[in-house]
Parts: C-alpha cells; structure tokens; sequence
C-alpha cells in the first residue's frame, strides 16, 4: 500500500513518461496481463491509454489489472492510467520516505 507521499512521487514521475501501453478492443486478457507484468518489471511505472473501443473505462480497468497482477494503481485521468510495482531485480524508484 503507497502512502501519500510515495503516491504524490509516482504522480511526479508519471508526469514525464509516455504511455506504453494501449488497452483496446480486446480488454484485459492473459495477453495484456503478461504484457503488464513484463513492462513494470523493466520499468516498475506503467502508463497506459484506454481506447474508445475498449469495454472498461480507465478506472475499472486499472483496478482489475491491478488486482490481477499486484500492482498499485497510481492515478487515473479521463482515459489515462498509471500502474506501480516494484521490480524484484532492477529496482529504479526508490520509496524509501
């Protein structure tokens, strides 16, 4: 669980990266799910785009992916949403506060 301070630090660090991921008409399956485990193993903070097309809006599905491989969800913004979840061998972020 981030506290508000950390969550306040990932917001800042979100702000600069790019989305890496775009959740589309397919929704959330095994597929997406692995992609996100790998991506925030790389990078430990994701930010993804909902498509229109897709059948979850932003919070619902940052809270099932979340849910589903561990993570925590940072923020969500109209159809943007940002995942943390720090990686067991390349830890980049420091939460130390």
């Amino acid at each position: 669980m981030l506290t508000g301070k950390q969550r306040a630090y990932l917001r800042g660090l979100a702000q600069k990266i790019e989305p890496v991921i775009q959740l589309g008409k397919n929704g959330i399956n095994e597929n997406t799910l692995s992609q996100y485990q790998e991506a925030l193993e790389a990078r430990e903070l994701v930010k993804t785009t909902v498509l229109k097309g897709c059948e979850y809006d932003a919070k619902e599905a940052a809270h099932d992916i979340a849910d589903a491989i561990e993570a925590e969800v940072v923020q969500v913004i109209g159809n943007r949403f940002v995942l943390y979840k720090p990686s067991k061998e390349k830890k980049h972020i420091e939460l130390d506060f």
